[in-house]
C-alpha cells in the first residue's frame, strides 16, 4: 500500500480507500461487510468512506461494527451529509439544522467520537453557503471532525467554499468526484483550481461502476450484476452501458494483459496516476475482490501505456466540465 497527503493537510490516507456505497446494507450482510473491512486492513487500507444516506443509514452502522476493535488512530473515516436520511423536510440538505443533527447521528452509528473528514455530499442551492460552512466550522471546532471535504461541487462552488472555510479557521482539504478513464469532467476546471487551493481528489467509481472491470462484454452480462436485467440482458440507459462504450473498453484488455494485471487493476492505477488524486475509492462485495484493486497502489503506468489507453477509448471519453454532477434542488 502507498499513502498520500490529503490536500494541504498533514494527514495521510491510503491510496486505496474502501467505500461501502451500494454494498453494506444493500448487497452484503454484516458478516461479509466485516470480512471485507478486515481484508482491507490486512492489505494496508486505512481509509474508509461512507455516507449517512447509504442504505438508509445502515451502511454507517455496518462500517462502525466492522471497524470495532481496530485502533481508531490507525484509520481514517470519511462520511458525508446531504441526501435524505428521513421523510421530513429538514432530513436532507445542508442547513445548519440538518448538518448538526447529521454529524451526531453519523458518530453514533459509526461508534466513534469523531470522523477524520466530514463531506458535503452535494451542493445545497437552497441553503446559504455561509450557513453550511458555519455549521461545518462548529463541528470541526467541537472536535467532531478534523477536516471537511466536498463531493461533486463545481469549480465556482469549491472556490467559494474554500474561501469561507479559510476565514472560519478550518481546512477544506478534499474533493470527492466521479473520476475514471471514461469520465474525466474534473480535469479542465476543478483540478487546476484544487491544485491552487491545496485540495486533492478522493475519487469514487474508478471502475465506472464495474464497466472498467471488464466483466461486461458487448454480448455477455454476468448474472446478478448491476447492469443485468432479470432476463439476463444488458440494461440500457446508463452512460457507461452501451455497445459504443463497451466495444472500446474491450480494447483495454490487451493493454492490461501486457502489463500482467487484470483490467480492474489497471483502471484504478490510471486514476492514481493523476498527481492531484490522493485516493481511489473501491467497493467490495467479497473480500477476495480487494486483491486486484489494492495492487493498483503499486502499479505505475508509463506514458506509452497512458497513450495506448487514450487511443483505445477514443471519443467515448467524457471531458465536458459542465457535466460535473450537481442538482438544482434538494434530492
Amino acid at each position: 500500500m502507498h499513502y498520500r497527503k490529503l490536500g494541504n493537510s498533514g494527514m495521510y490516507v491510503s491510496a486505496i480507500a474502501l467505500g461501502n456505497w451500494a454494498t453494506h446494507g444493500e448487497t452484503v450482510d454484516q458478516d461479509v461487510a466485516t470480512a471485507c473491512v478486515r481484508k482491507a486492513l490486512d492489505l494496508g487500507v486505512t481509509t474508509f468512506d461512507t455516507a449517512d444516506a447509504y442504505a438508509g443509514t445502515a451502511a454507517e452502522t455496518m462500517l462502525g461494527v466492522a471497524l470495532k476493535g481496530s485502533r481508531r488512530e490507525g484509520v481514517e473515516v470519511m462520511t458525508k451529509v446531504y441526501f435524505p436520511t428521513g421523510t421530513g423536510k429538514n432530513d436532507r440538505g445542508l442547513s445548519r439544522k440538518h448538518v448538526m443533527e447529521s454529524i451526531n447521528g453519523s458518530l453514533r452509528r459509526l461508534q466513534t467520537d469523531y470522523v477524520d473528514v466530514y463531506q458535503a455530499h452535494r451542493y445545497d442551492y437552497e441553503t446559504p453557503l455561509e450557513e453550511t460552512m458555519g455549521a461545518f466550522a462548529d463541528i470541526v471546532h467541537a472536535g467532531k471532525a478534523h477536516y471537511i471535504g466536498v463531493s461533486e461541487w463545481t469549480v465556482e462552488e469549491i472556490r467559494a467554499g474554500a474561501a469561507l472555510a479559510a476565514g472560519l479557521g478550518i481546512q477544506l482539504v478534499s474533493s470527492q468526484p466521479q473520476y475514471n478513464m471514461l469520465w474525466r469532467v474534473i480535469e479542465t476546471d476543478v483540478v487546476p483550481a484544487c491544485e491552487e487551493l491545496g485540495i486533492t481528489q478522493v475519487c469514487w467509481s474508478p471502475l465506472a461502476q464495474g464497466v472498467l472491470s471488464g466483466k461486461y462484454g458487448t454480448s455477455t452480462v454476468p448474472v446478478g450484476s448491476r447492469f443485468s436485467t432479470p432476463a439476463g440482458e444488458l440494461k440500457a440507459g446508463h452512460r457507461f452501458v452501451s455497445p459504443e462504450v463497451l466495444e472500446p473498453v474491450e480494447k483495454l484488455k490487451p493493454i492490461a494483459h501486457t502489463l500482467g494485471v487484470p483490467l480492474a487493476t489497471m483502471a484504478v492505477a490510471w486514476v492514481l496516476a493523476h498527481p492531484n488524486v490522493s485516493a481511489a475509492i473501491v467497493g467490495a462485495s467479497r473480500p477476495e475482490q480487494l486483491e486486484d484493486t489494492v495492487k493498483a497502489a503499486g502499479l505505475v503506468l508509463g506514458k506509452e501505456t497512458l497513450q495506448l489507453i487514450d487511443e483505445a477509448l477514443g471519443d467515448v471519453v467524457e471531458c465536458d466540465p459542465a457535466k460535473v454532477e450537481s442538482f438544482p434542488h434538494r434530492v
